[in-house]
This record gives structure tokens, sequence and C-alpha cells, in this order.
């Protein structure tokens, strides 16, 4: 395979492609890889030998820290095409500020942001056909970083892997979703990783949210870990609650993700008028405004589900369904944000990004 070289980055073509094989109308959600993968390596104390090559197995060391101390961090990113072929992201820049912050909590070094981009960058261009265009089409984007030394110290690695990898997606949830409020599992804690896109943040919320789906519930509304009274963000999503004509979510700390889609949903309902208060939100107030009628919708925002309505929650052996209301704001603030992402209304806050 022919190696071509960019400013920083070396390019080895895939000589097949696994395209015509993807039926695209019917995709699973992470499941489909495109060709081509990013990788850096952190070794000698710097970032070094930027590459692109053929989706492909690693090879890796059983001992490699990863897999005994977890260090690993990630992001979720989307890339769009429009009706002209032109390829956006939406505030990759956040994304990249997350990813270093997120990797600076687990002693993981920062990544350089000409690596970040210029390696995201061409890559998307390099399998620019997997991205379709159309409103819900879009193509995930994984960067993440994972501990590669082969030593079985509990310590920092010496060495990292950079990565990035990318699937063709639709929506992340079809349907609206059951919650339950949790009352005895916790995702997070004061002082811990919370608001990093660590790897074992995930890991431990699956046991607690294989109980919740038993019951018939898709996701878990994790409440804070020292009295289980306050809501703060979903398994996959930050939360809103709607209370009469006034949206509310939590304000974010050391145990909830500072979510790109989130801040964007809070900056949208400005431009709006639609009033947001980002405070401590109690599992006794919205079981409250259940009961008296005032709870109009709750919606979770992120990158993934970008926003999914929910339509029913239990707590304490109580379950609330949801009314359906017309002109709610889960489809308003959807529709706003898939508009401006597939560059079919005016981008006022400058949050799209070419990939020229």
């Amino acid at each position: 395979m022919a190696e071509i070289q960019t400013k920083k980055i070396t390019i080895e073509k895939s000589q097949t492609s696994k395209i015509n094989d993807v039926d695209f109308e019917n995709l699973m959600f992470g499941r489909v890889f495109t060709d081509h993968m990013f990788v850096c390596d952190f070794e000698d104390g710097k970032w070094q030998n930027p590459k692109i090559m053929p989706y492909q197995p690693l090879t890796i060391e059983p001992s490699a820290r990863v897999f005994h101390y977890g260090q690993a961090v990630f992001e979720g990113m989307k890339a769009y095409k429009d009706e002209n072929g032109q390829i956006f992201l939406f505030r990759p820049d956040e994304n990249y500020k997350r990813i270093n912050k997120s990797a600076a909590r687990l002693a993981i070094p920062e990544f350089p942001e000409s690596y970040f981009f210029e390696g995201m960058e061409t890559l998307l261009k390099l399998d620019r056909e997997w991205i379709k265009p159309g409103v819900g089409n879009s193509l995930y984007i994984r960067p993440f970083v994972i501990a590669t030394e082969p030593a079985i110290s509990a310590s920092p690695a010496e060495a990292y892997r950079f990565m990035i990898i990318c699937s063709p997606a639709k929506a992340y949830y079809n349907a609206p979703v059951r919650v339950l409020f949790a009352e005895k599992f916790s995702r997070s804690a004061d002082g811990g990783v919370g608001f990093a896109k660590a790897a074992g943040n995930y890991a431990a919320q699956f046991y607690p949210t294989s109980l919740a789906q038993k019951k018939g519930f898709q996701q878990i509304i994790w409440t804070d870990a020292s009295t289980h009274e306050y809501l703060e963000e979903a398994g996959t999503m930050n939360i809103f609650f709607r209370v009469g004509d006034k949206l509310i979510t939590a304000p974010n700390n050391d145990r909830i993700l500072d979510g790109v889609t989130r801040k964007s949903v809070i900056q949208l309902a400005e431009d709006l008028g639609i009033e947001c208060e980002v405070r401590r939100v109690s599992v006794k107030e919205i079981k409250a405004a259940a009961k008296n009628g005032s709870l109009k919708e709750i919606f979770g925002a992120g990158t993934a589900a970008v926003i999914s309505q929910v339509s029913a929650f239990e707590h304490a052996g109580e379950v609330f369904e949801m009314p359906e209301i017309e002109n709610n704001y889960a489809s308003l603030f959807k529709k706003s944000l898939m508009h401006i992402q597939h560059n079919l209304s005016e981008d006022k806050h400058g949050w799209r990004h070419e990939i020229k």
C-alpha cells in the first residue's frame, strides 16, 4: 500500500472498501465501521507518528495497563453532509477540550490540537462517501485514548495510543424511552470522575441499567450519590425537565458530564425566549409536578441521542406516564439542532465547522 504524507500525517489507503456491503437504511448503532482509522502513539514523552491506516484489529500486550487499571477516555462526535456534499462537524472544539479534560483526570497526557483536527479532518475526507446526506443521517466519530504500556504495576502508563474510528449512524433511540429514577446505585461520587468521559463510568452503569431493562425501562436517571434526592443525568444523556413552560436542568459538577448538546439546548432556549433554570432538581419536586399536572416533558440531550423524549418514569414503586403534548420542546430543540447540524438553517453561534 502506498504511503502519502500530509503536513504531519502518514496515510495508508485501504485497497478495498466495505461500503458496498453496508445497508445504510438498516444500521445498528456502532456496529459498522468505515474503511480507515487514525492512530497516534505517545512514546518517549511525546505524541508522535500520527497516521491513517485501514481499519483493522490491534495487536496489544495482555499486560497493557488499560486492561488492568482502566486508563481509557473517549469522545463522541458526529459529521454531517448537506445536500451539496459539504461536510460539517458540530462544535468540535468542545469535544477537543473535553477529551483533554478527561485525560488529565486519568493522568493521561494531553493530545495536541493540530494532530486532533488534522487527523480527524483527513480521515473524514478519506471516508467521505460513508457520510450520507439527509436529516437523521450522520457519521458517528469516536476519538479515544488507551494506556498501552505493558506493565502491571499500579501507576500511570508511560505509553498510550490515541485513535479515531467512525461509524455511520441513524437515530440512537427510535422511540420515547421509559426511565427509572435511581434509588440505590450511583453513577459517580463527589471528587470522582463523573465529569470525564472515562470508559469505566459506563461499565459501572451496565449492571443497574440491566436491572432496569428487566423491568421494562431503557435508562436510569441517576441521582446524587449521597442522598439520592437530586436528579442529575441519564446513562447516555443529560436530562431536562419542563415544568409549566420553564425548563430545568441540573448544573455541572464533578459528577455530571458537561454535554455539548446540553449546553447547545440551553443556548437555543435563550434564543427562543424559553426560560431555562440551571439548578439542583429534586426527585420530590418532579414527582409533585407529575401529580399536579405541571410536569409537561422530560427529555434527554446527547450526541448519539440528539434529543430523546421520556414517555414514563418510575420511583419508589410509583409509575408516572408523561402526557403527549403538541408543540413540545423536545421536538422543537431536536429540529433546531439538526437543521443547524445539516446546514439547513442559520448558524448564529458559529457551531458548524466545515471540512474543506
